[in-house]
């Protein structure tokens, strides 16, 4: 017997097989040059009703264009352009430039700067750098404990105590700050009267007592804002250092505080701001015993000092925003250069 070849040719009368054309046959493959159908994404072809099809470009086909995502910021940018863009731009207008009263005319000068950095100005700006940069630093040590042990602690009624006081706590300022402290620690106040406090030289109008009256509000701040980084610290990294024979503060030299330095440095700089912008406590306790830019800037703008100063205020708010600027950029880098370990 002879096997069947698994190919084998048909017979002179069979039909031809599927997917094969016989020489002379009028359909052919759409591959073969000179046929009557040709691909459909070839420019040109006819269809099988011999219309012409509308010509299609090549690789891939157009979809639906792409949404833009800088739509879904667009009204947060032109909310930030509103209330802080016109504001910051007319005020580097003001302070640069220079009006004549009579003839109406404006210039362009450097006068009101160079005398926001002369004399009483100085004095005000660097008493504001040193009350808030003192103040933050003290604070964000305060916090850091006080933060730690609410996060090591087993209650969760400690912790919830805790941080609904310092919610409330921090938003606690202005004018009623500082009458509670006068009632409290004044000349005349129920703690200073029972713990003799004035024998010892306390003054609570002085800078030391506006540094306790910043910290009240200034501590809750802290608490808050370095109570998620502390909870963001791996426990398995504790756990690893201890298993090699290391301390606990060696835990905290070389894992704890450099995983924790840029939100520690961000809650410095946001108390260094708080404090530095902050005026009505100070206004309503110190007056202008104590040098403040921000009770220099409202003098100069009511005239209480000169008249016609309003540009050197002007001159001062700048100067406050070039220092905050300083402050921000020491903060960025260490922020973007850690914030891969708390992912």
């Amino acid at each position: 017997m002879t096997p069947a070849h698994p190919a084998a040719a048909p017979g002179p009368g069979a039909a031809p097989a599927a997917g094969r054309t016989a020489p002379g046959s009028a359909t052919a493959s759409p591959e073969t040059p000179g046929s009557a159908t040709a691909s459909p994404e070839t420019p040109g072809s006819a269809t099988a009703n011999g219309t012409p099809a509308a010509p299609r470009a090549a690789g891939r086909p157009r979809g639906p264009r792409p949404a833009r995502p800088w739509l879904g910021a667009l009204p947060l940018l032109v909310f930030a352009g509103l209330c802080f863009g016109l504001p910051a731009g007319a005020l580097l207008y003001g302070a640069v430039t220079r009006t004549d009263p009579v003839a109406g005319t404006t210039e362009f000068t450097g006068e009101h700067l160079s005398r926001s950095l002369q004399g009483p100005y100085l004095t005000s700006l660097t008493g504001s750098v040193q009350l808030s940069a003192l103040t933050a630093a003290l604070a964000t040590v305060l916090g850091v404990l006080i933060a730690q042990a609410v996060v090591t602690s087993r209650r969760g009624a400690l912790r919830g105590a805790v941080l609904t006081a310092s919610g409330v706590l921090a938003n606690f300022g202005g004018i009623p700050l500082a009458f509670a402290f006068v009632a409290t620690l004044g000349i005349s106040g129920v703690v200073t009267e029972i713990g003799h406090l004035d024998a010892l030289g306390w003054n609570l109008y002085s800078f030391t007592g506006l540094t306790v009256i910043y910290l009240y509000f200034l501590v809750p701040l802290m608490v808050l804002v370095v109570v998620p980084a502390l909870d963001g610290l791996r426990p398995q990294w504790r756990e690893a250092a201890l298993s090699t024979g290391a301390t606990a503060w060696q835990f905290w030299r070389h894992v704890g505080l450099p995983v924790l330095a840029p939100s520690l440095l961000g809650g410095f700089v946001l108390l260094f701001g708080s404090a530095f912008a902050a005026h009505a406590t100070a206004a309503a306790l110190v007056g202008g015993s104590v040098p403040l830019v921000t009770l220099k800037i409202a003098d100069a703008l009511s005239g209480n000092v000169l008249v016609g100063q309003e540009n050197v205020a002007l001159a001062l708010s700048l100067d406050m925003i070039v220092i905050a600027g300083l402050v921000m950029a020491v903060y960025l880098p260490l922020q973007r250069r850690s914030s891969r370990w708390l992912r």
